[in-house]
């Protein structure tokens, strides 16, 4: 997901990013990180993590402290609203007003920002409005690397360290001699966020707990929380209101003030567990993590296991930048989703109620509208132990709500976008034998959800072949008509591929059928998918160039390819392979013109074609299905040249919880998934000279670039374990059985 915007609110971002670029030009100032893949490595691959990237421009991303999935995402918050800030941080500001506990990675819809400290020395700065008390700092003294992240508060002298562990933030702060305070704001909320109820209380004299209510994006979400200070607090103050909802009170907003006299250089730890279900689940999940107030053994902690994660893939590489981007892009893949249970396994459920995992881990924040594509595939060779408990996650969720999550976090349905996208992340684990989920289950949910007749144009779905776009959706002030019978179409294939495999063939037969439905809205008078109303008659008047409420955040142009399923299919209906041919050309050669207002979800722009969201993502890969693959080539080298970079505005469109960043960790390594549950991976143009994929089952996959630079992006001959290899994709088996896909790299 993008995000759903007002359409009135447009920007000239295809000229603009050019600008951001120039003016956002920062380069890491980190450590560089030893080239991966030296047999001894002088430094960690957490250092040849950037996590400023996407802090400007689009990109929506934090550069706080974060374990891979983690519940907790520490990071500074600027202290003021709006669409630029929606992680909580932006390139571009100056003032930090708290260090708060969770942030969404690029997604586009504020919420979240729970459990905010600041720390100050009095008298401390404080504004009227959203900004509050604060400091401003300078971008010459603040650092990040995975799993840290520092700053000194120059209105203070105060610096600020942040780690993580999976359920607890770690913060060290090394104060001047001053009388000083910490702040905890349980208050304060940003952009969609809302306070509804919170609490404090004192546990002994150095712990607190309490808890957080909200109501935003997230509906109905309980943060609970226990923090534990270093040194006792002289004094704790309480700063209560009431909340009011039409005259009355519904609940209590609390600041609470922890007052300290300090010395030259002396720090102070501050360790906080949240919990989903309980102020005793919090205390539970501190004692297990972080039992003492060692900031640095959390930290050597998070960097190792980030290091394991991101070693998972192995690059050969000299060029400092390329290594920065590539596992900055592995790196986000990984903020998301989140572990949501506490250490004994309970977690809060969507139907209200605490639920336990037993032997298994819950997991939150499914952006599944954009990660189906390439993240959750991404998973099944970087993590397929928490692909399985994903999957359970997401049956468990249908246990408890009736329906496999759109886009859940924090026990609650957002209903954001669009698709039952669940069902492209189940199947493909079970096609890929991963995990050992029930199957049976699974199928009954993904049928199940898809037949839910009453649910966002299912019922008209199945009874007319296609959501006509004169049905009230009283979940998107935008219809999204065309859209959701593309992905329905392709979420039922998914379901047919994974009936069809457990030898349910009346399931499967049903389901190949209805994946078919992407015909019913082509308009061969068009040549485009076009949307339709219930009587059969395609909207007039219709431009694919335009961006209607009928197609979601994109337009004709970008929504035509959205079969991965059946490219054959869509072949036939564009009128043969010359013509798809045709037609492809012109996606990446039409261009917006010089004075075009485009809206702020179509960034990074080939054409038509906009990288800056997802339902462009595959349709590079798809030169090689009309036999002209050194198209793929060129556009896939030129993306991953000058749509990722090594600055703040290094991401051309929002980061969507992994799904910008998986494209181009797969891109990088040479191949795509078109179609995510196919097995197939469409090969590109690898980034490298040698990458090694190392794999769960012991083995490793390894793709070999010889001569490749910039220039030479082209693929002259290709071998599979020392054989000539015709064909334009690998197999999910080929890769699983380890080898060396190697190939011959020129410029013509």
């Amino acid at each position: 997901m993008t995000l759903y915007v007002n359409p009135h609110i447009i920007m000239r971002l295809n000229k603009l990013f050019g600008q951001f670029l120039i003016l956002s030009s920062f380069l890491y100032a980190g450590t560089a990180c030893a080239p991966a893949g030296t047999e001894d490595r002088a430094e960690s691959l957490a250092d040849c993590v950037n996590p400023f990237i996407g802090t400007d421009f689009t990109g929506n991303t934090y550069p706080g402290a974060q374990v891979p999935f983690g519940m907790v995402q520490l990071s500074p918050d600027n202290g003021l609203p709006g669409w630029d800030r929606i992680a909580g941080y932006f390139w571009p500001d100056s003032t930090i007003a708290g260090f708060s506990h969770t942030h969404l990675s690029g997604t586009g819809a504020g919420d979240l920002y729970d459990i905010s400290f600041m720390p100050v020395t009095l008298p401390y700065r404080e504004a009227d409005g959203s900004l509050g008390i604060h400091s401003k700092f300078s971008h010459s003294e603040e650092a990040a690397s995975a799993g840290y992240y520092r700053v000194r508060l120059s209105d203070y002298d105060i610096r600020v360290e942040l780690t993580a562990t999976p359920r607890c933030g770690v913060q060290r702060y090394t104060f001047p001699k001053a009388d000083a305070a910490v702040f905890l704001n349980l208050r304060k909320a940003m952009n969609w966020d809302a306070t509804e109820d919170a609490h404090i209380e004192q546990v002994d004299s150095v712990t607190i707990r309490g808890y957080r209510f909200s109501e935003g994006w997230a509906r109905g979400q309980r943060v609970f929380f226990c923090t534990r200070f270093s040194r006792p607090f002289d004094a704790m103050k309480l700063d209560t209101a009431a909340i009011l909802r039409k005259g009355r009170q519904t609940g209590t907003s609390v600041v609470a003030r922890f007052d300290f006299q300090t010395e030259e250089g002396e720090q102070l730890v501050v360790s906080t567990a949240l919990s989903g279900v309980s102020m005793e689940g919090a205390m539970r999940n501190l004692a297990a993590e972080v039992p003492d107030d060692d900031f640095d053994k959390c930290l050597a902690s998070a960097r190792k296991v980030w290091d394991e994660q991101l070693g998972k893939i192995e690059i050969r590489c000299e060029d400092r930048d390329e290594q920065v981007k590539f596992y900055t892009a592995l790196y986000h893949s990984m903020l998301a989703p989140t572990l949501y249970d506490d250490v004994d396994g309970a977690y809060y459920g969507p139907d209200r109620q605490v639920h336990r995992a037993e032997g298994w881990h819950n997991y939150s924040t499914f952006s599944l509208w954009d990660t189906y594509r390439a993240a959750h595939p991404l998973y099944t060779y970087v993590a397929p132990e928490r692909v399985n408990d994903m999957v359970k996650s997401l049956l468990a969720f249908y246990e408890q709500n009736g329906r496999l999550p759109v886009w859940n976090m924090w026990a609650s349905e957002t209903d954001m976008m669009i698709g039952y996208h669940a069902v492209a992340v189940i199947a493909d684990a079970y096609l890929k034998g991963i995990g050992d989920f029930d199957a049976e289950k699974a199928l009954e949910a993904c049928v199940a959800t898809a037949n839910l007749d009453d649910y966002r144009g299912i019922g008209a779905y199945k009874k007319l072949g296609y959501v006509p776009c004169n049905l009230k959706d009283p979940y998107n002030a935008d219809d999204w008509s065309l859209s959701k019978t593309l992905e329905y179409a392709y979420d039922d294939y998914c379901i047919a591929r994974m009936a069809e495999k457990m030898g349910r063939t009346d399931v499967a037969e049903e389901f190949y059928k209805r994946s078919q439905n992407y015909r019913n809205v082509y308009n061969p008078r068009t040549g485009f998918m076009q949307p339709r109303d219930d009587r059969g008659n395609f909207v007039e008047p219709f431009s694919p160039d335009d961006y209607m409420p009928h197609i979601c955040e994109s337009n004709g142009w970008q929504y035509f390819w959205s079969v991965q399923h059946d490219v054959e299919g869509l072949m036939e209906l564009a009128g043969g392979k010359e013509r798809f041919a045709q037609k492809l050309d012109s996606m990446f050669t039409y261009h917006p013109g010089a004075d075009d207002e485009l809206p702020i979800f179509s960034t990074g722009m080939i054409g038509q074609y906009a990288h800056g969201n997802e339902p462009s993502h595959h349709v590079i890969y798809l030169f090689n299905a009309v036999g002209q693959p050194e198209k793929t080539q060129r556009y896939a080298a030129r993306v991953m040249h000058e749509l990722y970079l090594n600055t703040p505005a290094g991401l051309c469109g929002n980061e969507d919880c992994g799904q910008m960043s998986a494209w181009y960790v797969f891109s990088a390594m040479g191949f795509y998934p078109v179609d995510p549950v196919s097995g197939r991976y469409e090969m590109g143009t690898p980034l490298f000279p040698e990458v090694k994929l190392h794999l769960a089952n012991g083995k490793t996959f390894t793709v070999r670039a010889n001569g490749v630079s910039r220039e030479n992006c082209l693929v002259k001959s290709v071998q599979f374990n020392g054989a000539p290899y015709a064909e334009t994709y690998i197999t999910h088996e080929q890769i699983m059985s380890g080898g060396v896909l190697e190939l011959e790299m020129a410029a013509e």
